[in-house]
């Protein structure tokens, strides 16, 4: 009688491979998902990514996800999405300043207004005695077309503003200001008061502050220098800025 030879099981599943597929997915997916609880996703944007990503898990052809953003010049998906390079913040920047400096010229302010930049954003810088009388924070009649300028300037632009009051070094000590602190204050605040009380502009934006001569632009050794040290500056803050100082 023949005996039946067994075939062996060589102990080998076809189908293993799918275990690690399913886990190659499943952490693809993790992933994608938490990235996009800590986004800010643009809902085209990410509509597109999505699609290619489905087109990619069946197999087909088509757009990779990097080709869907990089053609629009973006990064990957993850947060915020932004320009590829630093190439249009730095154009911003410049078409800012330019703007700025062109107002000023337009409107014969070159020699009361000076136009700077910072890490904390954009500055129009005032100097005190086109603003006040010396230990005063009494706005000018002859400064109220300077303001008026940077008015229409600021009131059109979605940034918050700080008003910063400076002084020089020199001791003051009158009726109603017993040093340079109380006198940097009023003087902001005298501003602050005239864009948002005055011209109407939202007083949420705006924020005085005071430095009295902390921060001088040069040494108070003449007085040429505490001339330029006195100053109001009207800061243009950056949307992403972080206060790091003062303006230079």
């Amino acid at each position: 009688m023949s005996k039946k030879k067994v075939k062996k099981d060589d102990g080998i599943d076809p189908n293993a491979w799918l275990a690690t597929y399913g886990d190659m997915v499943t952490l693809l997916l993790t992933f994608f998902v938490m990235l996009y609880s800590m986004s800010s996703i643009d809902a085209m944007k990410f509509k597109s990514i999505s699609s290619a990503l489905q087109t990619v898990m069946k197999g087909q052809g088509g757009k990779s996800i990097m080709e869907y953003n990089m053609n629009n010049g973006d990064l990957p998906i993850a947060g915020k999405l932004v320009p590829n390079s630093s190439k249009e913040s730095n154009r911003e920047q410049i078409d800012m300043i330019n703007n700025m400096k062109d107002l000023i010229a337009e409107n014969n302010l070159d020699g009361i207004i000076d136009v700077k930049e910072d890490s904390r954003g954009f500055i129009f810088e005032l100097k005190d005695k086109i603003l006040f009388e010396s230990g005063k924070s009494n706005l000018k009649s002859a400064s109220l077309p300077a303001l008026d300028t940077i008015t229409d300037f600021i009131k059109e632009l979605p940034n918050d503003i700080i008003i910063e009051g400076h002084t020089d070094n020199v001791p003051i000590n009158n009726s109603k200001y017993k040093d340079n602190w109380e006198l940097s204050a009023a003087r902001a605040y005298t501003v602050n008061n005239y864009f948002t009380k005055i011209k109407g502009l939202d007083p949420t934006r705006f924020y005085p502050t005071f430095l009295g001569d902390n921060h001088p632009l040069v040494n108070n050794d003449t007085e040429e220098n505490r001339a330029k040290n006195r100053r109001v500056n009207i800061l243009i803050k950056r949307n992403d800025e972080i206060d790091e100082g003062d303006a230079e």
